[in-house]
């Protein structure tokens, strides 16, 4: 990966005498969007500078939650393009944050994106008819990539349901993950083009170190857990994880949206089979937009996480909005994740999924509980959400959560259902990280209030799954 960014600084400073390279331009034009951006006071001026200094290319500021417990993170991420033939299109991303706890992420990414050319075939419409609703193509991406991160303060409280807060401990942890991944758009078939389906791959190589956590009042993890109580802690095997899956993001109409996503993991580790096992995942999420249909602001494959270009080829992201414009849209989500190992393995504690508060990948579930409250080998979560513009970037959001954990997979059900709710202020502009901060309340454990910043760029592609 490192070695593919030395390429292209070599190729760019071995170009003809006198002629400027792609990536002189690059910074150039960086340079002047900046100017042009931070030349005058008043709002708009900040955020418009905000933005040309945390999302422009190639270099920006990295800013971001590293991790529920593990402090902002504050550094640096390179981005750079190249163009080989009008049918592939290759960008690198690397980043480098540190946060305020000492914890660190570290991380290059490489897409290789199919973009061929595709004719548009134009649309006669009928008198009173409304233009069909702009969608983005979708593309055939390839993804490898190398990530190391360090995180000093994690909560461990046991397995389970039915695990208390007085069993709360703290262990450390790093993992590093290099790997690969491709997402293959089905678009042979017109009879299910409108399901905007695709097949996603993947295999990555995991490799976890443990260590213990001794500079707080609440104790270390192996001080109250051993191997039986919390499986991995004395053992830590390089694992090579597949997994297959198929997702599909259909828009039903102008108001309605669909994102279903069906995976199937593998977890294998060569060295000690006693911690291989499996995993699968349904995750159904609907949403009904309230004023019609809008491009969404979601993950779009093509960018990388340092990334917010609106289509391929953008030369900058979009522009920090301040239109009165109404915006807003219902959420509801169903998410089912169980684990399979034989009678001889066990399901590493550290891979195992978790709700409450926000998941090791900054997905918050039942925030009005402790991050990483409960942690199981199988989890289900159902998710209800509103959010609507206030004005410009602002926005309000509330949330309710009902879901549980699960040692064995025959105790995933909708019954003992623990729930929250909460609500808060969003921020959502142009290419900004988008920002939350929330109240929670709900559950018998109090409540708990929240401020976070997004890891990657809005509409960036998420990082590779800690678990």
């Amino acid at each position: 990966m490192f070695r593919s960014l030395l390429v292209i600084f070599v190729v760019a400073g071995s170009l003809a005498f006198g002629q400027e390279s792609a990536l002189h331009a690059d910074f150039r034009r960086e340079g002047e969007h900046f100017r042009e951006a931070c030349g005058k006071f008043g709002l708009k001026t900040v955020f418009g500078c905000a933005a040309e200094l945390f999302t422009d290319h190639p270099l920006h500021v990295a800013v971001g939650s590293i991790a529920p417990q593990n402090g902002f993170g504050f550094g640096g991420a390179f981005v750079t393009h190249y163009t080989p033939n009008e049918s592939w299109r290759l960008s690198w991303n690397a980043d480098a944050v540190v946060s305020t706890n000492a914890s660190w992420r570290a991380g290059a990414y490489m897409k290789i994106i199919h973009t061929p050319v595709v004719v548009i075939r134009p649309v006669v419409l009928k008198p009173g008819e409304k233009p069909p609703a702009l969608t983005v193509h979708p593309y055939t991406v390839f993804n490898v990539y190398a990530q190391s991160i360090s995180l000093n303060k994690l909560n461990f409280f046991g397995l389970g349901n039915d695990s208390t807060v007085a069993g709360k401990s703290l262990f450390g942890m790093q993992q590093t993950i290099v790997g690969a991944n491709a997402i293959k758009p089905v678009t042979e078939w017109s009879a299910i083009s409108k399901l905007n389906l695709s097949l996603l791959g993947e295999v990555n190589g995991r490799f976890v170190d443990l260590r213990g956590n001794h500079g707080s009042s609440v104790p270390s993890t192996e001080a109250l857990y051993t191997e039986a109580t919390a499986p991995g802690l004395t053992n830590q095997p390089g694992f090579v994880q597949l997994s297959e899956g198929v997702r599909i993001k259909p828009a039903l109409g102008e108001y309605f949206e669909l994102n279903y996503l069906a995976n199937f993991q593998q977890f294998f580790a060569p060295s000690n089979s006693h911690y291989s096992f499996l995993r699968w995942t349904i995750d159904l999420g609907h949403s009904f937009v309230l004023y019609g249909h809008t491009q969404s602001s979601g993950a779009r494959d093509f960018n990388g996480p340092n990334e917010c270009a609106p289509s391929v080829g953008a030369q900058k992201c979009p522009p920090v909005s301040f239109s009165r414009n109404l915006a807003g849209s219902v959420g509801v989500r169903l998410l089912i994740s169980e684990s399979i190992n034989s009678s001889s393995s066990v399901v590493p504690f550290y891979f195992q999924p978790t709700l409450g508060g926000s998941d090791i990948n900054g997905a918050a579930s039942l925030s009005s509980y402790q991050d990483y409250r409960f942690r199981a080998p199988n989890i289900l979560l159902l998710r209800e959400s509103f959010e609507h513009s206030i004005w410009g970037p602002f926005g309000f959001t509330f949330v309710a959560d009902q879901g549980k954990v699960a040692l064995t997979r025959g105790d995933v059900g909708f019954d003992h259902l623990k729930h929250s709710f909460g609500a808060g202020i969003t921020l959502r502009g142009g290419g900004l990280p988008a920002v939350f901060l929330t109240f929670a309340w709900g559950g018998n454990e109090g409540t708990h209030t929240t401020g976070t910043v997004n890891t990657t760029l809005l509409g960036g592609s998420s990082r590779p799954s800690l678990y």
